[in-house]
């Protein structure tokens, strides 16, 4: 079977299982777990249509002209002016003590 015809087949699927939440929504009370099931089957649908589309638009090409690019960071400290003002995001204050 072909990616396509998988594609098809699992939206088929999906429609069916679209159809069946419905008719459970007119058996049963308008509560959460309905309305939560009628949601994920609305994400599965939104989710099939964008992997249709990824499918469709080919296999990401690489840019062949970017190479990755070592950055060497040297072993010397940095300069403790440059972390003067700086915050220590709550995990201590400048004097070393917990607040």
């Amino acid at each position: 079977m072909s990616l396509q015809d998988e594609l098809t087949a699992v939206e088929r699927s999906l429609d069916g299982l679209v159809r069946s939440v419905g008719r459970l929504e007119t058996q049963l009370d308008a509560g959460l777990d309905i309305r939560r099931v009628r949601t994920d089957t609305d994400h599965l649908r939104e989710s099939l249509a964008l992997l249709k589309q990824s499918v469709a638009a080919g296999p990401p090409r690489r840019k062949s002209a970017v190479v990755d690019e070592m950055v060497p960071i040297p072993d010397a400290p940095y300069n403790s002016a440059l972390w003067t003002d700086a915050q220590d995001e709550g995990l201590g204050s400048r004097n070393g003590h917990a607040p």
